[in-house]
């Protein structure tokens, strides 16, 4: 039985309730100081704890869709995500397909000529007064003496809400997969800015310019590249950048490339939805103003809005993803000239797994979009 089957959190809830009731009954034959006694003791209450927290456990997965099935909860889902391209027209898309295969390298922050560098800086907004740390990763290729003067296409990597940045490239391995694809002619070498989203702790904008609150939506189209291509050799048109995400970040990404076409001409939703919550970790993000709110929402844009002449690629599983439905519709609803291409897994959760599943094809796609 699946991992997130209806039957299987019955059953589950039923094992914890009668381990309980079980235990009820037996507690006077088990009160004496035997070691039969003590040591039955111990195994009911072990085995009623265990199922009671399998059942609380079963119940926010099948909420939140962390795990799609026992071999995601496991880690033995591994098969990589496959690009499919999605070729628009004035009224939408139709079918395309193109494969990409799966790769990884561990990482190696050694001589930076050989391995490539990992920064840590702090990303300064003169405007927004907004200040947030990010790690820049520099590939090998920026340090070796025929490259002095070459610069780089650069991708803006974000977490969800509230994410660390430190897991980027310690838990989804973006620098790393990176040096593994372009050893193999996959990818291009490309600076990776990566940081969170929630660049006004504890606050989660959803990367918007919130009325009378934080500017979070200039910070990243603007000032964050502003800073950056003012410390490293990056380009400064919009054909030179793009931005990737998961969950809060894919929204963040798809939403930023969307409304600011002339900062970033590529986005990358990992597990990413499409409007904005409301809930106490946001606050009131729109101040009352319904326009705002509607421009906001994405699939509101793609009916009502000019499309922008950007690529965009959204990913999801049609077993353990909460957007699937919505990510096709954004891609049926997505009209040239915008360019919209995807990964649907057949199974995969809300989690580090599924999207070190998705992210080789994902940075092979984003790099094909992007020029230096």
């Amino acid at each position: 039985m699946d991992l997130t089957s209806k039957t299987v959190l019955l059953l589950t809830v039923l094992v914890a309730v009668a381990l309980f009731a079980f235990t009820v009954l037996l507690w006077p034959r088990l009160a004496h100081r035997t070691w039969r006694a003590v040591t039955g003791r111990i195994g009911l209450l072990l085995a009623t704890q265990l199922t009671l927290f399998a059942s609380v456990g079963l119940m926010v997965n099948n909420a939140f869709g962390f795990y799609a099935s026992w071999a995601d909860l496991f880690g033995q889902e591994t098969e990589a995500g496959v690009v499919v391209d999605h070729p628009t027209g004035r009224h939408g898309t139709d079918p395309g397909r193109q494969g990409v295969e799966r790769t990884g390298l561990p990482h190696d922050n050694r001589r930076a000529a050989v391995a490539g560098r990992l920064d840590k800086v702090l990303v300064r907004g003169d405007d927004t007064g907004i200040t947030s740390p990010a790690y820049v990763y520099l590939p090998p290729e920026y340090f070796q003496p025929q490259n002095a003067h070459r610069r780089f296409p650069t991708a803006v990597v974000l977490t969800g809400y509230p994410g660390t940045a430190e897991a980027l490239y310690s838990k989804l391995h973006y620098p790393q997969t990176e040096r593994r694809l372009v050893a193999k002619g996959k990818m291009q070498p490309t600076i990776l800015v990566m940081l969170r989203p929630t660049v006004a702790p504890p606050r989660d904008t959803e990367c918007m310019d919130i009325p009378g609150g934080p500017q979070t939506e200039t910070f990243f189209t603007k000032e964050l590249r502003a800073d950056i291509a003012a410390h490293y050799r990056t380009g400064t048109e919009a054909r030179n950048w793009g931005v990737i995400g998961d969950s809060t970040g894919g929204y963040c990404a798809l939403k930023m490339t969307m409304r600011h076409p002339e900062a970033f001409s590529t986005g990358v939703a990992l597990s990413g939805y499409y409007k904005a919550p409301i809930d106490p970790t946001t606050g009131d993000l729109f101040g009352g103003d319904a326009r705002l709110q509607r421009e906001n929402d994405l699939l509101w844009r793609q009916r009502h809005l000019p499309p922008p002449p950007v690529n965009l690629l959204v990913t999801t599983s049609k077993q353990g993803e909460a957007n699937y439905k919505d990510t096709m519709r954004f891609i049926e609803g997505t009209k040239s000239p915008t360019e919209i291409s995807s990964i649907i897994l057949e199974s995969g959760g809300h989690n580090f797994n599924t999207w070190r599943r998705e992210i080789p094809p994902a940075l092979t796609w984003l790099s094909s979009r992007l020029s230096a």
